[in-house]
């Protein structure tokens, strides 16, 4: 029989790569809207505002799916996870509420005015409401990136009759290691949501439709992709370092480095065998680990074996999804400077021979930044264990009291329902918006009524 411990595991892990996909498309979305609305009011191009059009059904449909599933998470924390929450209920409890303050006071009171806001209020009041919605959506992450930075380093806390207190404020919140973390998510946010823009410009473009509206939509994510994808590699590597400072043995075993040693070998590829403390076919560049973890040739990291077995992580998933992570990520910068060359060369007209096959790829990696994303949150949870709260909390000790029965019908019934709703249901209707197009302009792309004399005018 399972035990309660691995089926709740189970079940976090599953509702956690559901809806962390939501999140990072709105806020990647967001910026993007409020740089073309931004377009929009200071240029009067109508095809900016059809994009916004375009891409706000988009936005609406998938902050809508990261709301609800938000709140499954937090259900949880009490049906699976009580010895946690009563531990560390007064170190993230105010931190989740200050997240939902942000999500539901500022996101959501903006995002109507956003979403059926069009002709009804001033374009200054609309664009301040697109501003809200993404410096909601980015508030709101930060503060999720906090209560998960301090479990990974908890500092700034006292412990009372066996519960945590807080301390200091300020450590909690402004963790050393939030910052790079909090960057490296937002940033893998923004370049998820514009390698979807990509893909679904080039499916325009490979099937000769909307053409325009793509062309436009393609570019922008073409240079930006080229200026974010070097910073959020950058920004990687300070995360990384990051990690080898306060999680060493993370660092353990996303290298597969079980002996601490100094000159490191970078391992490209081995099968990490736990039971055996040791790496099978291995291929490694010499010195690569430590000059990527210290950047120095010699630098020292910490083997698995400094620790116990039992106090060591699960090394093949934090190994593999590391290698995902970073190999995507080397992989959309390669794709960005081809994305870079069409629109540079305006080659995004010649459908035929090696135009039309790239345009192909790049519809087929829309969701490539998505494939990362989970990767690296499988690095970050995979990598702390068996800690709930890193070298404080055992994740054994930090389960509900109920029977495996009851978490397995509930593992099943979520995994049901997920399915349907936010598998089935959202790409129904997200495929279905994607295939329906932006408005066309001689039917519904109009700009605000009190705008509509002096357009007029000027075409005059």
């Amino acid at each position: 029989m399972l035990s309660i411990a691995l089926l709740s595991r189970i079940q976090f892990a599953f509702t956690m790569s559901f809806h962390i996909l939501f999140p990072a498309f709105s806020i990647g979305l967001a910026l993007f809207l409020t740089v073309i609305e931004g377009l929009w009011l200071k240029t009067r191009n109508p095809m900016y505002y059809q994009i916004c059009k375009f891409w706000i059904k988009v936005f609406a449909l998938t902050f809508g799916m990261g709301v609800v599933s938000g709140i499954v998470m937090e259900f949880q924390l009490g049906t699976n996870w009580a010895g946690f929450s009563a531990k560390v209920g007064s170190v993230l409890g105010p931190l989740f509420v200050y997240e939902v303050m942000t999500a539901f006071f500022i996101e959501a009171g903006a995002l109507g005015i956003m979403i059926f806001g069009w002709k009804k209020v001033g374009d200054k009041l609309h664009y301040l409401a697109t501003i809200l919605v993404m410096l909601g959506t980015t508030l709101s992450a930060y503060w999720i990136m906090s209560a998960n930075s301090w479990m990974q380093h908890p500092i700034g806390y006292a412990i009372e009759n066996g519960k945590f207190i807080v301390t200091s404020w300020l450590d909690v919140v402004f963790n050393p290691i939030t910052l790079p973390r909090f960057l490296h998510m937002i940033f893998a946010s923004y370049v998820s949501a514009l390698f979807v823009i990509l893909g679904v410009s080039s499916y325009y473009l490979s099937k000769k439709i909307h053409v325009e509206f793509a062309k436009i939509n393609f570019k922008f994510a073409a240079y930006a992709l080229i200026v974010m994808m070097p910073l959020q590699i950058f920004i990687g590597d300070l995360s990384g370092v990051n990690v080898h400072k306060y999680q060493p043995l993370k660092t353990a075993a996303m290298e597969g480095l079980w002996d601490t040693q100094k000159s490191v070998p970078l391992v490209l590829f081995a099968i990490p065998d736990q039971n055996l403390q040791k790496n099978l076919y291995e291929f490694s560049i010499p010195y690569g680990a430590s000059l990527l973890n210290t950047h120095t040739l010699d630098g020292e990291l910490i083997g698995l074996k400094s620790v116990s077995p039992s106090d060591q992580p699960l090394v093949l998933p934090v190994f593999f999804s590391f290698r995902i992570m970073t190999g995507i990520g080397f992989l959309m910068l390669f794709l960005s400077v081809i994305a870079l060359y069409l629109a540079y060369k305006d080659k995004l007209i010649n459908y035929e021979g090696v135009t039309s096959r790239i345009l192909k790829i790049f519809t087929f990696a829309s969701p490539i930044g998505f494939i990362a994303i989970l990767s690296g949150w499988f690095v970050a949870e995979f990598g702390r264990q068996p800690w709930a709260v890193y070298n404080l909390i055992r994740t054994q000790d930090a389960v509900s009291q109920v029977s495996p029965y009851d978490a397995l019908v509930l593992l099943i019934l979520i995994v049901l329902v997920y399915g349907i709703v936010f598998g089935w249901f959202y790409f129904y209707f997200l495929i279905r918006t994607i295939k329906h197009g932006p408005q066309h302009e001689s039917k519904n792309l109009e700009p605000f009524e009190y705008m509509r004399p002096q357009l007029e005018e000027e075409k005059s």
